[in-house]
């Protein structure tokens, strides 16, 4: 009997995945994650929906305390990326450097096993011809959460096991009441925890960096608007710029060095390519030429047909069919070939 540690946020999504291990007849034990002081679906009541899901199972549960690791790797991560005018994605970093990793390793070191298990909807398979693990999108492509998972190393991936990544949500959300789960029915998380613990990611600014007023500017520099910080902005944004014009106006640059705002029309935010680093190749190894294959530079856009062209020092270029509008750097680039994750990293900069 195969002995799993399975990572409990306490929500509906991570308590079915251990009631599946647990019918299949695994010896599983619940862990929670301590990330952070207050609210939000990690923690406070969380580990406490965790602790009674694992009690209902008749599983062990056990926390750990990790404030420090999330703190150096996601907060200061964000506050370091918004102060200079970049758009930090929290999540992909978190599962690596935050979740998994420690998961895989406390598993290991603590308890014995080797395997871990999470909620997450995406599936993992192993390639016998090139000797790797391969990372899908699931089944629910309105769930599908691969594109937060590029950056796991084959060796995590090796640790790792998806039991919902074959089902769709309304089945998750049946199997919970079906064995009578007391989360079947919690509401889902709409934002990222720290935006839930702190009501906006404003507020979650606002207490690490000071107001910094600036002004609004177009590509010309004719001055517009005025702004009291370029933390508070990101590229694409139109809704609350606060400045009257003719024509929809965009943000396409945050110049922090300036301390200005850019805003343009829609064509002045639309880039033909972009480089990328911090590159992960999941399911292939780095090929030596360019590849074709699609592309998200968001979690919600649409794949769209992209060359991509590696480069030295674990980076990319991406050169796409269609041009792309808000290519925004510190957001993921996610490539796939059909189901498959190839790739990704982050978006340093656009051309």
């Amino acid at each position: 009997m195969k002995k799993v540690v399975v990572g409990l946020s306490g929500g509906v999504d991570s308590s079915v995945a251990a009631a599946i291990l647990h019918n299949q007849g695994y010896d599983v034990i619940g862990l929670t994650l301590w990330l952070m002081k207050g609210k939000g679906q990690c923690c406070s009541e969380g580990m406490i929906d965790a602790a009674s899901i694992c009690e209902q199972l008749g599983v062990p549960h056990e926390i750990v305390d990790i404030r420090d690791v999330f703190q150096a790797n996601i907060v200061d991560y964000l506050v370091s990326g918004y102060s200079v005018g970049i758009t930090p994605l929290p999540c992909s970093q978190c599962n690596k450097t935050v979740k998994f990793g420690p998961m895989v390793e406390y598993a290991r070191e603590k308890l014995e096993s080797n395997y871990i298990a999470t909620g997450h909807y995406a599936r993992i398979t192993y390639d016998e011809t090139t000797g790797r693990y391969q990372l899908l999108r699931a089944v629910d492509r309105n769930k599908d959460q691969s594109y937060f998972l590029y950056d796991l190393s084959q060796d995590l991936l090796g640790a790792s096991i998806f039991p919902l990544g074959e089902l769709n949500k309304s089945d998750t959300r049946k199997i919970a009441a079906e064995y009578g789960l007391k989360t079947a029915d919690k509401p889902e998380s709409q934002d990222l925890c720290l935006v839930e613990s702190n009501g906006s990611m404003r507020a979650f600014l606002d207490k690490y960096l000071a107001p910094k007023p600036g002004d609004i500017v177009d590509t010309t520099g004719k001055v517009l608007g005025k702004h009291d910080g370029v933390h508070h902005y990101t590229i694409g944004q139109r809704k609350g710029l606060g400045i009257a014009a003719a024509e929809p106006l965009y943000v396409i640059e945050l110049d922090a060095v300036n301390n200005r705002v850019v805003v343009g029309d829609r064509t002045k935010g639309t880039q033909g390519e972009c480089t990328v680093n911090r590159v992960n190749w999941v399911s292939i190894a780095e090929p030596a030429t360019p590849i074709r294959a699609e592309v998200q530079i968001r979690y919600r856009s649409q794949p769209v047909a992209v060359t991509v062209m590696p480069l030295e020092n674990d980076r990319v270029r991406l050169v796409f069919d269609e041009p792309q509008f808000s290519i925004t750097p510190g957001q993921a680039a996610v490539w796939y070939e059909g189901e498959k994750v190839l790739g990704g990293g982050i978006i340093e900069q656009f051309s």
